[in-house]
Parts: structure tokens; C-alpha cells; sequence
């Protein structure tokens, strides 16, 4: 059953204005947020001097994107579970440690294609 509430162009107006509050208070309360921010920028910029072919430019601005979205979920899996209580549980750590596990395989996903893909263009190896 569907639950009950707008829908439409009101529905997506809706959407877009809870998103920018989600961005505006992760930004403004996650220090790790900030900093995937401040390396998903130029990195942005810098993939269109480094990349070679359509598919590499889009791996190269895709991957630091896709960290920042894992910085956000874990962010709010921890605010979540921090809200429910300071007390330790073992379902909250594990929760926590999740989040931050996801983040920690895409930054190592993210220097692994750069260096991949720099090192090819660059010439310090070949893949081909």
C-alpha cells in the first residue's frame, strides 16, 4: 500500500528541497563530508585533462562522486544509530563499521582507477 501524500511535480519539489537540507547539514556538521567534497571537486576538473576516452573521463569523475554518496549514507546510518543512544551496542558498532567500511573500498576504488588510468596515459606503464 502506497502511503498517502503529494505527488507529482509538488512531490519532486518536495524531494529536491529535502536533499539540499540533507547536503547543507552533512556539510555542515561532517568534517568527512567536507573533505570527500574537497577531493571530488578537482578531481572533477582534473579528469577531463587526464582522461583519454569517454570511458575513462567518466570513471574518473564517477568514483569520487560515488565515495562522497557512501560518505553521505554512512554518515546518516551513524547519526541514526547515535540517536537512538551513547550506550554501546553490538548491532550499532557493526552498523558503524559497515558505513565506514563501504567508504573505505570506495577510496580505494577511486586511487586505484585514477592511478590505473594516469599511469597508462602518462606512460609509467602499459596495460595494452
Amino acid at each position: 500500500m502506497a502511503k498517502p501524500g503529494k505527488s507529482g511535480l509538488r512531490r519532486i519539489i518536495d524531494a529536491a528541497k529535502y536533499s539540499k537540507q540533507g547536503l547543507r547539514a552533512g556539510l555542515a556538521h561532517e568534517a568527512a563530508l567536507r573533505q570527500e567534497l574537497i577531493l571530488a571537486l578537482p578531481l572533477t576538473i582534473l579528469a577531463f585533462f587526464i582522461a583519454d576516452s569517454a570511458a575513462e573521463l567518466s570513471l574518473l569523475i564517477v568514483l569520487p562522486w560515488l565515495t562522497f554518496c557512501a560518505e553521505i549514507l554512512n554518515s546518516a546510518i551513524e547519526a541514526v544509530v547515535d540517536r537512538i543512544g551513547d550506550e554501546y551496542h553490538e548491532l550499532s558498532g557493526r552498523a558503524k563499521d559497515l558505513g565506514s567500511a563501504c567508504v573505505f573500498i570506495m577510496l580505494w576504488l577511486t586511487v586505484i582507477v585514477w592511478l590505473i588510468i594516469s599511469g597508462e596515459n602518462f606512460g609509467w606503464w602499459s596495460f595494452g
